[in-house]
């Protein structure tokens, strides 16, 4: 049986855990970096992604992954530095609120990640449901646009049984899905490396050189700016591991740690990766038609043989499926924040006693993910393609969002001392000023009516759902207002930052002490 969760009364701190109906202290470090890693699909991500970068900046690609890590680690550093003051599981949508009001919160905190979430859902679940029909041979099935998408809705169903079933197993599991994605890519670097220096490259690569590396050494600056937006996307989902901060051994520091590490390590796999994949294969293998949006299923093979390039393949799909189980965590988190500070309707706070998990914010989160996947292939069977490249565009807005909600948040603390100066201050903002950089240069870049080859009145496409998504969720937190009156009304979460002096005294000695 299900319970709701009573909702608070108006306050300015962040409730326990055992306040939502959470198992607080139910997982560490380990587990929390496991579904950060597990929410980005490193394997995925790379095998669709790679190629695109090759084509915008050649060999300069470990360059471009190493530059847009930039504002992602500036972000990060914004991602700690709230969640130390505001361990909540809903994360942006509480600190958006504090700082800039419920309807900036409501959406940029809650309508945006959440938009960009779901239409990736509904990419994940047929990525996740092509790649093992594939594994397993049964390549015909895969071209079947209707039933890929009712095998897709499968793999939905059976993520959201497993989040259902408690925090523990959904963290654990990713440990062995992850694990499998690392050695993967690991496996192909280390055959690609061994090609490398037995001269048994493919036609027309060079070896690998510290150029590679430097940005500054690419001449097409507008190539490298597009090299650098797709890799926002490639790093993406790092975030969904603070819908768990509640439920971590120590909610103000494990989280804050874990998104530090869980970006390091993308980084580091990232550009290992790419060094031996366009060391290997050179520019023109990679952008060949046949290998440009699938590279590592493609390249896995030649460089590792085939046993073990069907592990790849295999490692493709689960990583997938991985980061759809992740995400099957995050947002119904999400949801039941929101749902506390009646933002969102009361039935979302409902909770198994037993597993501390919100059952009908999971349920409500399968049916959607299915009406999505359903609806985006019914459009038309490569829709999801485009729709995916559209929320870079999302993932700009709502991580700018956040990085300029911890500088104005912190502001008081920035004559404190130095280091609150720049982790709270300087960096953030300069990933803030990184974020909507890629932001405006993304949107005219797909409003072109060349871009990716569609157009609607002379418009991209992808501009259309991109700018489209963020239309619809202004007007659709307009409307809510009179639904939700008490949320919008600043009673449940108040405007508000720290400026007492008790509390930056309390600051300064935890500081000192530190």
């Amino acid at each position: 049986m299900t319970h709701p969760v009573p909702q608070p009364p108006p306050q300015t701190a962040t409730p326990p855990a055992s306040a939502k109906g959470l198992k607080a202290g139910s997982i560490g470090i380990g587990p929390t970096v496991a579904l950060g890693l597990a929410a980005v699909a490193p394997a995925y991500s790379l095998a669709v992604t790679l190629g695109f970068v090759v084509l915008a900046v050649g060999v300069h690609t470990p360059a471009a992954f190493l530059l847009g890590f930039v504002p992602i680690l500036f972000t990060a550093f914004a991602f700690r530095e709230l969640n130390k003051e505001m361990p909540d599981c809903g994360g942006v949508f509480v600190w958006i609120t504090r700082v800039f009001g419920p309807r900036a919160g409501w959406f940029l905190g809650g309508w945006v990640p959440q938009i960009a979430t779901f239409i990736a859902t509904a990419a994940l679940a047929q990525v996740a449901a092509t790649y093992l029909l594939q594994f397993l041979g049964l390549g015909a099935v895969a071209e079947q646009p209707i039933l890929v998408a009712l095998i897709a809705c499968s793999l939905i169903g059976l993520s959201a049984v497993v989040s259902a079933r408690g925090i523990e197993l959904s963290a654990w599991l990713q440990y062995a899905l992850i694990g499998l994605q690392l050695v993967a890519l690991s496996g192909f670097c280390v055959g690609a490396f061994t090609a490398i220096a037995a001269s048994g490259t493919l036609d027309g690569a060079e070896p690998p050189s510290l150029d590679w590396l430097n940005p500054f050494a690419f001449g097409d600056a507008s190539g490298l700016v597009s090299g650098v937006i797709l890799c926002l996307f490639i790093y993406w989902g790092w975030d969904a591991l603070i819908a768990v901060n509640e439920e971590t051994t120590n909610r103000k520091s494990t989280p804050g740690r874990a998104v530090v590490i869980t970006t390091t390590i993308l980084l580091v796999f990232y550009v290992v990766t790419a060094v031996a994949a366009v060391g290997f294969a050179g520019v023109a293998g990679i952008t060949d038609p046949g290998t440009v949006s699938d590279v590592l299923s493609v390249l896995g093979p030649q460089a590792t043989g085939t046993v073990f390039g069907q592990i790849i393949i295999l490692a493709v799909g689960l990583s997938a499926l991985a980061a759809l189980m992740t995400v099957a965590v995050s947002t119904p988190r999400s949801w039941l924040s929101m749902g506390t500070y009646r933002a969102l309707p009361g039935a979302t706070t409902k909770m198994d006693p037993a597993r501390g998990t919100p059952t009908t914010s999971i349920l409500w989160w399968a049916l959607l993910s299915v009406g999505m996947t359903v609806g985006l292939t019914a459009i038309a069977a490569d829709f999801i393609g485009f729709a995916v490249l559209s929320i870079g565009l999302l993932i700009a807005a709502y991580y700018a969002a956040t990085a300029l909600a911890c500088v104005v948040y912190f502001a008081p603390q920035m004559r404190t001392s130095a280091a609150s100066l720049l982790m709270k201050g300087i960096l953030p903002a300069v990933g803030a000023a990184m974020m909507i950089a890629a932001f405006v240069l993304s949107a005219l870049d797909m409003y072109s009516p060349e871009y990716v080859g569609l157009s609607w009145l002379g418009i991209g496409t992808v501009f259309w759902t991109g700018v489209g998504a963020l239309v619809i969720g202004a007007i659709v937190t307009a409307l809510l207002r009179t639904r939700f009156r008490e949320f919008f009304s600043a009673e449940t979460i108040p405007r508000g930052n720290v400026t007492t002096r008790a509390e930056l005294a309390t600051i300064l000695t935890s500081e000192t002490e530190a």
